[in-house]
């Protein structure tokens, strides 16, 4: 029999699996972003300025992230009014920064740096439409979890859901922080 001590320390299987999730994702952009270092070495590597939205990207992103964690908050604390206020906003935000990143693709593209242009701007246009995927994979995580709140009836307050979908969420807030901050550097 488990002693009360020891199911404490039981991670959730879903918990567990985002983790996983995570470890993954992070040796897949860790390998892009090595690949990006390897290759600026080339003499062929052409240096441009990044899109200025992706700026406004990076504050709407960082700003989901603590309407994310209030929203959790608000869950856990059973105030469904406020967390469903908060999870429509985060879930909002979210797709704010996925336009934010169209519009400085776009940019990119009116300048004429596109895939083709240089081996520099494809590696951009793949790492940051890899982390917009992901992304783009909270959202809808983020509108499962919406729906689930805007239900008639809430009839349990299981907070691993909520739980699992923040933990992606501020994780892919995090790894665009260092995408970006990383494309910055590195020029």
């Amino acid at each position: 029999m488990m002693t009360v001590s020891a199911k404490r320390r039981r991670i959730h299987p879903y918990k567990f699996n985002m983790w996983l999730a995570i470890a993954g994702i992070c040796m897949f952009f860790a390998a892009f972003t090595s690949a990006y270092i390897v290759m600026e070495s080339r003499s062929s590597w052409q240096v441009f300025k990044l899109p200025d939205v992706f700026w406004f990207s990076t504050g709407v992103i960082i700003i989901s992230s603590v309407t994310m964690h209030l929203s959790l908050k608000n869950f856990r604390e059973h105030n469904m009014m406020r967390y469903k206020i908060l999870i429509t906003i985060t879930a909002l935000l979210g797709l704010l920064f996925l336009a934010g990143q169209c519009l400085g693709f776009a940019g990119m593209y009116n300048k004429g740096i596109t895939l083709q242009w240089n081996i520099s701007a494809a590696l951009i246009y793949i790492i940051v439409s890899a982390h917009m995927l992901h992304v783009l994979g909270g959202v809808i995580a983020l509108f499962i979890v919406f729906a689930r709140a805007y239900r008639r009836h809430t009839r349990t307050y299981d907070p691993v859901p909520v739980e699992v979908v923040a933990t992606y969420w501020h994780f892919v807030d995090g790894l665009w922080i260092y995408l970006y901050i990383f494309f910055l550097w590195i020029k």
